[in-house]
């Protein structure tokens, strides 16, 4: 696996939130070739939303710039080979979702 050789830049998530995002980031290289930065990402994104809720975003590729709004502790950044991976949570889906909940009615007993 490559693990191994990822380089974390920024992160505020946990260490084993941490260590499941390189570990998908290794399972994904395995299955795509580097090529394939779309279908990296996505593999990654489908896990991390199974694994931890919706709302995750991935972005892989060897070029690109972000300027992002993230959950608290959702968010890292980190190189394996020439290969950037940027996974985070967004908060407006959260936000979103918190809209959903349908308001409590009072009960007369």
């Amino acid at each position: 696996m490559l693990e191994g050789k990822a380089v974390v830049n920024e992160t505020d998530m946990l260490q084993t939130m941490q260590q499941d995002a390189l570990h998908l980031a290794a399972k994904a290289l395995d299955i795509f070739d580097i090529t394939e930065p779309t279908e990296i990402a996505q593999f990654i994104k489908k896990e991390f939303d199974e694994s931890y809720g919706t709302g995750w975003q991935c972005i892989v590729g060897t070029d690109f710039g972000s300027f992002v709004t993230h959950s608290q502790g959702c968010f890292i950044h980190f190189l394996i080979g020439s290969l950037a991976f940027l996974v985070f949570r967004g908060t407006a889906n959260l936000a979103a979702e918190a809209n959903r909940i349908p308001p409590l009615e009072a009960v007369k007993a």
